[in-house]
C-alpha cells in the first residue's frame, strides 16, 4: 500500500525534465533488469528507476566470481556489463509502473547509441542515462568517457535522437571528471550523474590470487560516498544542469549531505543489499522530516546550500 506521508508535495522534483514524487532513485547495477523488480519498487515508492546498462547486443559479463563483500558497507564488482541486449529488454521496459524509468545505455560508437534509442521508442522510457563511466569493461565505459570529443559526440548523437531527458554518469577516470562533466552539457546532456564505482582490486591472502575472475571490478558503496560528495561539490560549482549523488547512499543523513553539496537527487544501489528496499521509505520518511524540521518549503531548497 503507498505511503501517502512519504509521497508528499515537500519531496517533489525535477530532475533535467524527469518530474519525481521525491529525489530518490534506484542506481544503475541493482535490480534493474525486469519488469517484476520495477514493480516492486514502485511499490516502495522510489522516485525513479535507472535500469542496468544496456547494450544492444548481449553482453554474457565475466564468469564467477564476480562480487567481492567487504565489510564496510562496500563492494568491488565485475559481473562486465552483462545484460540481454536492448531487443530482450525492451519488453521489460514496458512494465505498468507510476515511477519513471530511465534507461542506462552502454555502448563504444555513435552507431551503437543510435540502434539502442530506436530499440526503446515505442516504450514507456522517460529518459536515458549514458553509461561513460564503468571502471572495469574494455572499450565500453571509462575508456569512452575519458575522451572528451567522444562523450561530445555520443552525447549529441543521443541527444539528436531522442525528446527525453538524457543524463551522462560520470566517474573518476584519467581525465579530469570536471572536463567531461563540462563536455557533456555543453554537448546537450540534461543532468549528471556522479560517480560510478572506483576501480580496485581484492587478494585472497590463502591463495595468493585476485578474488575476481577479472581482477580488477569497480568498489561501491559507503566507501567511495565522502569522494562522490566531493564531485558532486565541485560539478555542481561547474554546470548548469541538475546533478544526481551516487556513492555510498545508505540513510537519510546521507541523502541530506548530497544534495546539501548540490545534489538534485541521489542514487541507491549497495544500501539495497544491507537494507532491502524498505531503505528507500526510510530515506524518504527522514528526508521529509528533516526539511519540515528545517522549514524548507520542497527539496529544491535544500540543494546547494553548503555552497553558501
Amino acid at each position: 500500500m503507498e505511503d501517502r506521508d512519504t509521497n508528499s508535495n515537500i519531496l517533489a522534483t525535477n530532475v533535467g525534465g524527469i518530474e519525481m514524487r521525491n529525489p530518490t532513485m534506484l542506481a544503475s547495477g541493482f535490480l534493474g533488469l525486469s519488469g517484476d523488480i520495477f514493480k516492486r519498487i514502485d511499490r516502495v515508492n522510489a522516485g525513479a528507476i535507472v535500469s542496468k546498462s544496456i547494450s544492444y547486443e548481449p553482453i554474457l559479463g565475466y564468469r564467477n566470481p564476480t562480487v567481492v563483500c567487504l565489510k564496510d558497507g562496500s563492494y568491488i564488482n565485475a559481473v562486465g556489463l552483462a545484460n540481454p541486449g536492448a531487443g530482450a529488454f525492451s519488453t521489460e521496459a514496458s512494465a505498468n509502473i507510476r515511477t519513471p524509468l530511465i534507461i542506462s545505455l552502454i555502448g563504444s560508437s555513435e552507431y551503437d547509441f543510435s540502434r539502442l534509442i530506436s530499440s526503446f521508442g515505442n516504450s514507456k522510457v522517460l529518459g536515458y542515462e549514458i553509461n561513460l563511466s564503468c571502471p572495469h569493461v574494455a572499450k565500453l565505459g571509462l575508456e569512452v568517457g575519458d575522451d572528451p570529443e567522444m562523450v561530445a559526440k555520443l552525447v549529441k548523437t543521443v541527444k539528436s535522437a531522442t525528446t527525453k531527458p538524457v543524463i551522462v554518469k560520470v566517474g573518476t577516470g584519467n581525465v579530469d571528471l570536471l572536463e567531461i562533466s563540462r563536455v557533456a552539457t555543453e554537448s546537450g546532456a540534461d543532468a549528471i550523474t556522479a560517480i560510478n564505482s572506483i576501480r580496485a582490486m581484492a587478494i585472497d591472502i590463502e591463495s595468493g590470487h585476485p578474488i575476481l575472475s577479472n581482477k580488477i571490478g569497480g568498489l561501491s558503496g559507503k566507501s567511495i560516498k565522502s569522494i562522490a560528495i566531493r564531485c558532486v561539490y565541485e560539478i555542481y560549482e561547474k554546470v548548469d544542469v541538475p546533478v544526481i549523488g551516487c556513492g555510498g547512499v545508505f540513510s537519510w543523513e546521507d541523502a541530506v549531505e548530497f544534495m546539501l553539496a548540490g545534489a538534485s537527487a541521489v542514487q541507491i544501489g549497495s544500501a539495497i543489499a544491507y537494507e532491502g528496499l524498505g531503505v528507500f521509505r526510510s530515506i524518504i520518511t527522514g528526508l521529509k522530516l528533516y526539511l519540515e524540521k528545517k522549514q524548507l518549503k520542497n527539496a529544491g531548497e535544500l540543494v546547494g546550500l553548503a555552497h553558501r
